[in-house]
């Protein structure tokens, strides 16, 4: 786990200005640090950068930039090829000098070229300098656990694993994207590829860059919608084949990601997902595996005693930490710090302290992420399954609502609200998103000329070869949320303590065999996640596992409308707002004043805008911190 950054540049750019850009990034890695310059044909230069988190071959083997024996090959890499071992058997005649999965890289390309990422099933963001025919590439993982942004300006090319390196980096402007603003205060997050910059982009999951020449061109060698069509040919219709079938590739998984030279343990909610991977971990460790769980001292979030039991039922050396809502408090000023890009899930306060507690005894932590999306265990997936059933009567009922004639009587007006939002979900392109109207409208308006805006949702769902909604969902949540949300609130909350997360549902064989697993198989009338929860009632009790999840709270209304209310108005101040060119003033100050109001009758005055409250906030702190200067626009 590591931290990399470098250019190809026509601008003489130092080994000093190299350097400066990967020390933004110690956190990353903390253990070592290498950096390279090269000269390419036609005045160009190459510059390579690495922080090393050390986790295999701790000795100084597995520095970075490192290149092949023959000198034509050089790479820097942050990640972990989990299948390394397995390779380096199939590629013995290539001198290795290390124990490490970075030489395994060099070695897979000296004999298979780019497409030796097909092989690899891992966490990965590679940059690969080919110094004969001059180009570099840059790869990440096929869901996205692992970061990589660049920017190009001209045939220019800057990246790096945070935004840190790139705002470090001498001539970048930091011009920010105001057609991403609306979108980012409605998702709470900014998808790949776009970033709040112009021209930096986050390389997509499942995509290769190829620089040459100054001339950049990125592919996808794993799609999600390319894999479920070509699984969905290979169903496993037998539902004991598949649940078996299943059981083997977690474990295969848990197992590789159990290798490590350094203390290794897992998190632990007590919910299935992460109690099935430490159930397995524990089944492959020789000693107790260590577990670690954040409590709430707020009763109607905690569910630390639950993972408690679940520890002790395993035989797991189980630490907890109780926090109230100062320790998460406290968290709010660093979120710029490591989030360094707007992002506003609030489950990163939570996030980073159960990574910290972890941090204090080891530097490898298994986690469940992934569950949800591809064995459908979220709550949106029950109600879309209610949506699709009642939507042929929603449609009727949308055209009695647009008749001038009908539109106005009682019995329409007095429809109850879930009504009316199914009769109003009318767009093809985002059926499976619908939800309230006027956070949308509300996003929309809070933006200066939010006509030029992406739209908040993601109007692709045609893009997707399925008919049920609950698929299509899904589908949709591991190209957007999951790698947009969930893996980028993971990958900086455990890298600001130089923690390494692994995810074993998230790897390839795991991630392509649950889509040759009917889907009647995961949504079992009405149970979510039926195989995964049957599998891990195999190792635990169900008695420890059912209950309803309440997930990390964080009292946003309250901290908004409390401790934060004055920094919330310190910077939406119209003068403020006016001068940074960004949003709407007149509207913001209108919904701000509604909403502090707490309830004096106005349409922003509800507990649920919290949440755009809340991406707004967090986007003022982020600009303050890094684009104080309002000319920057």
């Amino acid at each position: 786990m590591c931290g990399i950054c470098g250019f190809l540049s026509r601008h003489g750019r130092t080994p000093e200005q190299l350097k400066q850009m990967n020390d933004t990034m110690v956190h990353r890695g903390p253990d070592d640090s290498g950096e390279e310059l090269f000269c390419w044909h036609g005045g160009w230069q190459l510059g390579l950068a690495q922080r090393r988190l050390a986790i295999l071959d701790l000795s100084p083997l597995g520095h970075q930039p490192m290149h092949s024996r023959d000198g034509r090959l050089s790479v820097v890499f942050n990640g972990e090829i989990y299948n390394f071992q397995e390779l380096k058997k199939e590629l013995s005649d290539y001198p290795f000098r290390s124990n490490c999965d970075t030489e395994v890289i060099l070695a897979a390309w000296r004999r298979w070229g780019v497409s030796c990422v097909e092989r690899f099933r891992g966490m990965f963001a590679i940059a690969v300098a080919d110094h004969l025919e001059q180009r570099l590439y840059l790869v990440r993982d096929r869901i996205g656990k692992k970061p990589l942004y660049y920017w190009q300006q001209g045939g220019e090319l800057v990246f790096a694993s945070e935004l840190k390196p790139i705002l470090a980096c001498s001539g970048f402007r930091g011009e920010i994207r105001r057609d991403v603003l609306s979108r980012y205060l409605y998702q709470q997050y900014i998808n790949a590829p776009e970033t709040i910059f112009s021209d930096v982009w986050k390389l997509e999951p499942g995509a290769v860059l190829t620089w040459e020449a100054g001339n950049v061109s990125v592919r996808k060698y794993w799609d999600i919608r390319d894999v479920y069509a070509r699984c969905q040919k290979d169903i496993v219709s037998d539902y004991g084949q598949a649940r078996e079938g299943l059981k083997e590739r977690l474990k295969t998984a848990v197992a590789e990601r159990m290798i490590a030279d350094v203390p290794l343990g897992t998190f632990l909610s007590g919910g299935y997902d992460s109690s099935l991977v430490t159930a397995i971990a524990q089944e492959c460790a020789e000693k107790p595996v260590k577990t670690f769980s954040i409590g709430f001292r707020e009763e109607r979030y905690n569910e630390a005693r639950y993972a408690k039991r679940v520890a002790e039922y395993l035989g797991c050396d189980h630490t907890e930490l109780y926090i109230g809502e100062k320790e998460m408090f406290d968290l709010v000023e660093s979120i710029p710090q490591y989030y360094d890009e707007p992002f506003a899930d609030s489950s990163q306060i939570p996030s980073m302290l159960v990574a910290g507690l972890a941090r204090r005894d080891v530097t490898v932590a298994l986690s469940g992420d992934g569950g949800d999306e591809f064995f459908c265990g979220y709550n949106i997936y029950q109600m879309l399954a209610k949506a699709q059933r009642l939507d042929p009567a929603g449609g009727l009922l949308y055209r009695l609502l647009e008749m001038p004639g009908l539109r106005r009587l009682p019995v329409l007006q007095r429809l109850p609200f879930r009504v009316r939002i199914i009769a109003q979900n009318r767009n093809r392109s985002t059926k499976v998103q619908f939800g309230v109207d006027n956070y949308v409208i509300c996003a929309e308006k809070m933006v200066e000329n939010a006509g030029i805006s992406l739209p908040c949702h993601y109007e692709v769902e045609e893009e997707y070869p399925v008919r049920d909604w609950q698929i299509k969902r899904m589908l949709l949540d591991m190209d957007t949320y999951l790698p947009g949300d969930i893996l980028c609130k993971v990958d900086r909350a455990s890298m600001k303590y130089s923690l390494e997360t692994r995810c074993p549902i998230l790897d390839r064989d795991v991630m392509e065999y649950s889509f040759r697993i009917p889907h009647s198989f995961k949504y079992c009338r009405g149970d979510k996640k039926h195989i995964l929860k049957d599998i891990a009632r195999e190792y635990i009790p169900g008695e420890l596992l059912d209950r309803p999840k309440t997930g990390f709270g964080v009292p946003l209304d309250q901290w908004l409308r409390g401790p934060l209310r004055q920094p919330l108005l310190d910077c939406s101040g119209m003068d403020f707002l006016r001068r940074q060119g960004l949003f709407n003033a007149d509207y913001v100050q209108e919904m701000l004043r509604g909403y502090l109001a707490k309830g004096d009758g106005g349409a922003s005055s509800g507990a649920n805008y919290s949440r755009l409250v809340w991406a707004f906030f967090v986007f003022q702190q982020w600009y303050s911190r890094y684009m104080s200067d309002c000319g920057k626009n």
